[in-house]
């Protein structure tokens, strides 16, 4: 086996195998990379087993055949060469790298390329399109509420279901929801609800382009996904995601409104002295006025006024200082609404005006 690379289109698909890839020990295939050089191309995969990863680059071709290399030593070699062409040999169990541009070789052991995993084969799967942009700002929207409490593995993943001609994702660790709908499946044949991880959709909104459009199948336990050059395929979670209509209110008897910046600035200030198990900080909402506080600890406390828009009586509320701040940064408005009933029940905070996603907090008891 032989040919010829660029080293800089090399990199680019060897960093993404890098990010699939989850063990780093040398004796593992599931630490290789396998690669199959045919017809001008090069065929490069990599598997966790759960989430499997393919592409093609084009190469020069001396001799056909097909190897797996090491990918963290591979990847660091790479780093370490400047940008040109390079030399790929493998005889036996070695495999030569040779930039053409150095008087530098490295040589690798291989392993056995029958020994790499199976993929599961991605032919006549029922795929649909949907606009990239909106769906890496839906998974943007949704992923950091997912819970990584492994006993609860049934939320340890987004929710993907098909509602009529939307497409709905939903993020809960049991204490906060996150909410995205969007308008993306019309002409789209229906299709089995999904819990999906969150790793495969972190690789989405990390290598994914923002324009074209993104191919999707959901297939029994498996979702295949298809962008660029790429093809990934990851296995489901299986277990029943929560009814998480129960937790949205149908509706909210009271509201305030404030200026995204002033709470974002007012939060970063007060955060400085929460306590860090907790994490529990104050809302005290009066007409006009939001004042936010931390809990009084051997530090001290801090507490800073915002103007809002409420003109209801007044109220104190608890609230984990996360479940705020994580929504705030991915809050596309400039202002920003929470609506609730009750101060021990569901607080629903979204955009002003309001859009197509929200997200669900439970408040915390006032000590």
């Amino acid at each position: 086996m032989k040919f010829t690379f660029d080293r800089d289109a090399m990199l680019k698909e060897i960093a993404i195998a890098q990010e699939i890839i989850s063990t780093k020990n040398t004796l593992s295939i599931l630490s290789n990379v396998l690669f199959t050089a045919e017809n001008d191309s090069l065929t490069i995969k990599a598997t966790d087993i759960k989430v499997n990863f393919e592409t093609k680059i084009p190469i020069d071709i001396e001799e056909e055949g097909t190897t797996t290399i090491f990918c963290d030593k591979f990847i660091s070699i790479l780093n370490s060469i400047p940008s040109g062409e390079i030399e790929f040999s493998q005889k036996d169990s070695n495999v030569v790298i040779k930039p053409i541009t150095k008087k530098v070789q490295f040589k690798l052991k291989s392993m056995a390329s029958d020994k790499f995993p199976e993929f599961t084969s991605a032919e006549n799967v029922p795929y649909f399109d949907i606009p990239i942009k909106e769906f890496k700002n839906m998974i943007t929207q949704t992923i950091f509420a997912v819970s990584d409490d492994e006993t609860r593995f049934f939320m340890n993943g987004v929710f993907f279901e098909k509602k009529g001609d939307d497409l709905n994702l939903v993020a809960t660790d049991g204490r906060r929801l996150a909410f995205s709908s969007k308008n993306l499946c019309q002409g789209i044949n229906d299709f089995s609800s999904a819990i999906v991880p969150p790793k495969i959709l972190n690789i989405i909104i990390k290598r994914a382009p923002s324009e074209g459009f993104i191919s999707i199948a959901i297939v029994e336990k498996v979702i295949f996904i298809k962008f660029g050059n790429y093809q990934f395929t990851s296995v489901l979670i299986d277990g029943q995601f929560p009814n998480y209509m129960r937790v949205i209110p149908e509706k909210q008897l009271y509201s305030f409104t404030v200026e995204k910046k002033d709470i974002q600035e007012a939060l970063h200030r007060v955060g400085l002295l929460i306590d860090k198990k907790s994490q529990r900080i104050y809302f005290e909402v009066k007409p006009g006025v939001l004042v936010i506080s931390s809990q009084e600890s051997e530090l001290g406390i801090a507490k800073e006024e915002i103007p809002c828009r409420y003109d209801g009586e007044e109220v104190n509320i608890a609230l984990n200082y996360i479940y705020i701040d994580e929504p705030l940064k991915v809050t596309e408005s400039e202002k920003v609404c929470f609506e609730f009933t009750e101060k021990m029940r569901a607080i629903t905070m979204r955009p002003e005006p309001a859009s197509d996603y929200f997200h669900i907090i439970m408040p915390m008891q006032m000590e």
